[in-house]
């Protein structure tokens, strides 16, 4: 089953921002992301809506942060990104005819639900500050490194 990265791609993206001075267009956002520009512009729009990120249009134009990354959780750009599903496993059928399946269903239902809470949760404690000064450690241990990451700014 595929899984959905569209949060892991948005914090990418977010974080990249975080980095520059100015606007990054939505092509160079799709080039460090594997995409296609059209696909970047359809989740910032998300974000930009939530007031995360703002765009300017015409030459020097493109997406910009506008929000204090101190502020702004896992848990925020998850909800931007509206709530997609966290888990990749689900009950057979959800209006069952078997009564094992209902107890089944009722065991699962609760596991499942005690997951996600856990999981939104620890999202609520990760800021993208957080995350930026990890970045910058990571920067910071490789010293001009030995490896490069395959996106022009890091």
């Amino acid at each position: 089953m595929r899984r959905d990265s569209r949060l892991s791609g948005v914090l990418h993206v977010l974080l990249h921002m975080a980095q520059e001075e100015g606007p990054m267009t939505s092509e160079v956002l799709a080039k460090a992301m594997d995409t296609h520009p059209v696909v970047i512009r359809r989740v910032m729009a998300g974000l930009r809506e939530a007031g995360y990120v703002r765009s300017e249009k015409g030459h020097g134009g493109g997406w910009t942060l506008a929000c204090d990354l101190s502020k702004v959780t896992l848990r925020d750009v998850y909800d931007a990104l509206g709530s997609p599903g966290l888990l990749a496993i689900g009950n057979r059928t959800d209006d069952p005819g078997c009564l094992v399946e209902e107890a089944v269903n009722a065991a699962l239902d609760r596991s499942f639900d005690d997951a996600e809470a856990l999981l939104l949760a620890r999202f609520g404690e990760v800021t993208l500050a957080m995350l930026a000064e990890d970045v910058r450690r990571r920067l910071a241990a490789r010293k001009g490194g030995r490896r490069r990451h395959h996106h022009a700014s890091t």
